[in-house]
């Protein structure tokens, strides 16, 4: 299991040699440091702890303290514990365990869109543009009452609401290209979240 913390810089395109363009993400990815091991026997589950973008010793509290002060913290989890063999507290990782076309998955999480209607939030089509309908353009109509569901509003009914900031896992990825020197990495594709977003790349 291949696994790594970057942060999302722009999109790009990548040409190959036979002429085909791809369209990728490039992103700054690590080193991460894995702070700590945790095994089925003393956590009741296999899991590395890696920290990520370093920051002042002060800010951060004496338990977290063992290796360096971290802004970030993640975990990953796995079902086979041998999949973070060789793994030990103070370790890092790198993007040399990656290499062009290994398949990945990527997590971030989404845009914020603030409060959003029903067009934008579900692609409802609103209210038609005629027979004297004057403010109807982007309402979402009638929301139950009369005999349905006993003239209440049925649960999970699509109403404007919060929209954004979710998290999103984007699969069946593969990697474009990779700079280990400069600590960049390019995704095929388009990842969520805005630029200097934090996304964990894993390996499919």
């Amino acid at each position: 299991m291949k696994f790594i913390l970057a942060r999302k810089e722009r999109m790009t395109q990548v040409f190959r040699e036979d002429g085909r363009v791809f369209a990728g993400t490039i992103l700054k990815a690590g080193p991460v440091t894995v702070t700590q091991v945790k095994t089925a026997d003393t956590d009741g589950y296999s899991a590395v702890q890696v920290g990520y973008d370093s920051q002042k010793v002060e800010r951060v509290n004496k338990a977290q303290r063992e290796t360096k002060a971290f802004k970030i913290l993640k975990e990953f989890r796995t079902e086979n514990p041998n999949d973070f063999e060789g793994l030990a507290v103070g370790s890092e990782i790198t993007l040399d365990s990656f290499a062009e076309g290994d398949p990945i998955q990527v997590v971030g999480t989404s845009k914020g869109r603030g409060f959003a209607g029903v067009v934008k939030r579900h692609g409802f089509h609103g209210g038609r543009r005629s027979h004297g309908q004057k403010h109807s353009e982007r309402e979402p109509g009638s929301i139950g009452g009369g005999g349905r569901a006993g003239g209440r509003v049925a649960k999970g009914l699509r109403m404007g609401g919060r929209m954004g900031s979710d998290r999103v896992t984007v699969k069946n990825l593969k990697v474009l290209h990779v700079d280990a020197k400069n600590g960049e990495i390019i995704i095929s594709g388009a990842i969520p979240g805005a630029r200097g977003s934090l996304v964990e790349i894993i390996s499919a």
